[in-house]
């Protein structure tokens, strides 16, 4: 009977593991590539959210639907230079956090939005090192295939807001009974003030502690505000 040889084998299993390896690397980027126009499905953390007992609410809004308040509150409280960065990293502040990190201090993170859309888009929640390098690979490739105005509509249509609530829509409707498109500046600054624990803080009630950093948001977006160029309709 016939064997095949092992030198047939060899080449067999570097085919299927070169097939495998170019699975995927291009299909994060052809669905990266796909969403810079279509509007993503669903998320990683809303199905987690589905299978831990909390609603879906969400509702696709157009960027221009949006009130540029809540970009530029959003940037001025988790990536004061978004409109800077070219590949979707702020160099300085990962150095900040290695060098934090080297004198025996915890990391508290350096996320960007181009960054947290990766992970929201594309990854599970945590810390663990695996996601993070994930997160390293796939925030470049937006970077460079989607603008700046696209990588916010994504952002701004699928970030937590609440249990159970992505997008502002979604929150602007439950939590302030309006369309996203008349946030006031207050009301913006007051859902990116929950944005770090979005399951605890509230923007509906918010807590004293809540208010006043939605206050310094504000403030930030004054000051910042030749850096937001990027957020204007």
């Amino acid at each position: 009977m016939f064997r095949r040889t092992r030198p047939f084998r060899s080449v067999r299993r570097r085919t299927l593991i070169a097939l495998a390896a170019a699975m995927l690397l291009a299909g994060p980027a052809a669905a990266i590539l796909a969403f810079r126009f279509l509007p993503p499905p669903v998320t990683p953390l809303m199905l987690i959210r589905l299978a831990e007992g909390y609603p879906l609410h969400r509702q696709w809004v157009a960027y221009s639907e949006i009130a540029p308040a809540l970009a530029e509150s959003v940037i001025a409280s988790e990536d004061n230079l978004f409109c800077e960065e070219s590949l979707g990293f702020d160099v300085k502040a990962m150095r900040g956090q290695y060098e934090a990190w080297q004198d025996g201090e915890r990391p508290r993170g350096a996320s960007t939005i181009t960054q947290q859309t990766a992970k929201n888009l594309f990854l599970w929640p945590g810390r663990d090192p695996l996601r993070k390098v994930v997160e390293a690979w796939l925030t470049p490739q937006i970077a460079l295939l989607w603008p700046k105005r696209r990588i916010l509509e994504i952002y701004l249509n699928f970030v937590e807001f609440g249990p159970g609530i992505y997008g502002a829509e979604a929150a602007a409707r439950s939590f302030f009974h309006k369309p996203a498109a008349d946030l006031s500046a207050r009301e913006a600054a007051l859902l990116a003030s929950v944005l770090p624990r979005p399951l605890v803080w509230s923007a509906a009630s918010p807590a004293p502690a809540i208010r006043q950093h939605a206050a310094v948001i504000e403030q930030r977006v004054a000051q910042i505000r030749p850096l937001l160029a990027c957020a204007r309709q």
